[in-house]
């Protein structure tokens, strides 16, 4: 009788490699294994877990129910680690050199920041990590893991600041605008009323903190409550586009086909732009500071948000409109 085995990072690796492959035999060879090899493996994983976690079919090796319950699990596993690894080579790699990590949830403004900074730092190695959370990021900077993250508050639903951190406004209140179909009714106007928007789905992405919570807020405010979908940025730009939902977005968002960005009247749905650093440490402390310091890392921020915000013709032409204007970090002449 095969003795049971310790779940380790491998036979995760081998059950992906069965399911992504639909075979044993295909699976052990890009595995660089004997296919018998890879069949007592799977075996002892399955005594492992209680159960089957392959049927064999004529089209090849199925997951059972028990089989994609595990995959399920084991996938973002396998990924995390392998992403640990590259990380950690990569750290190795650049021992001794200068880095700079910069973390950001979306924005259009970002390449243009990381363009300024590599040319501005041509011989310091700086990654880039995207996420939606801003706590997330925050929570990263924190932990050493980012030096420099640009995240967004949106009002009414402030962010939780860790402590040690410290930051750098560059927008104070940056008007959300709302996307539709170019086919919709309304999209011909130059400004939309939330009131005329309460009878369309809208879509927001439960993973931006306080996304939902500030929507749900001017929904409140305004007494409508429409119907509300879940998805992310991505999905919901093919929905726009196909006039199924309308959502809320970035006025710096670039055009796309098949939709139009338009302002909301009286702003209703604002966020303030941040960049956040550690503080300084302590005398004696050791030196986690970046590269950069904050006020040149806003410098080339600031540029950037410039850029995008002079491409976009629905914000250019807010801009305009408002005498308001003052506080953002740009300015467009008429």
């Amino acid at each position: 009788m095969l003795r049971p085995v310790e779940l380790e990072v491998r036979h995760l690796r081998a059950l992906c490699a069965i399911a992504d492959t639909g075979s044993v035999h295909k699976a052990a060879r890009q595995l660089g294994m004997t296919q018998p090899s890879l069949t007592t493996q799977l075996r002892r994983i399955e005594q492992a877990v209680g159960g089957q976690l392959f049927s064999r079919e004529r089209t090849g090796s199925i997951p059972t129910p028990l089989g994609k319950f595990v995959l399920c699990r084991a996938r973002p596993l396998v990924a995390e680690m392998t992403a640990l690894v590259s990380e950690a080579r990569a750290a190795a790699s650049r021992a001794g050199g200068e880095y700079l990590r910069i973390g950001s949830t979306g924005s259009p403004a970002v390449p243009g920041w990381l363009r300024r900074l590599r040319a501005r730092l041509p011989e310091t190695d700086t990654t880039f990590h995207m996420d939606a959370s801003s706590h997330t990021l925050l929570r990263m900077l924190t932990a050493n893991q980012l030096d420099a993250v640009f995240v967004h508050e949106v009002e009414g639903s402030p962010l939780r600041i860790p402590d040690g951190v410290e930051l750098h406004v560059l927008v104070e209140r940056e008007p959300q605008f709302v996307a539709l179909s170019a086919t919709h009714p309304a999209a011909s106007r130059p400004v939309l009323s939330l009131a005329e928007l309460a009878h369309e789905r809208w879509m927001v992405d439960p993973t931006a903190d306080g996304e939902w919570t500030g929507l749900r807020r001017v929904f409140a405010e305004a007494g409508i409550d429409p119907r509300v979908e879940h998805g992310d940025h991505l999905a919901a730009a093919d929905l726009v586009a196909a006039g199924e939902v309308v959502a809320p977005c970035q006025p710096t968002a670039a055009p796309r086909p098949g939709w139009v960005v338009r302002p909301l009247l009286g702003d209703p749905l604002a966020v303030r732009l941040l960049l956040a650093t550690r503080e300084a440490a302590p005398e004696g402390a050791p030196d986690t500071a970046p590269v950069l310091e904050p006020a040149a890392l806003l410098a080339d921020l600031e540029a950037a948000y410039r850029e995008v915000a002079w491409a976009s013709d629905a914000y250019r032409h807010w801009y305009q409109r408002h005498d308001d204007a003052s506080s953002l970090p740009f300015s467009i002449v008429a």
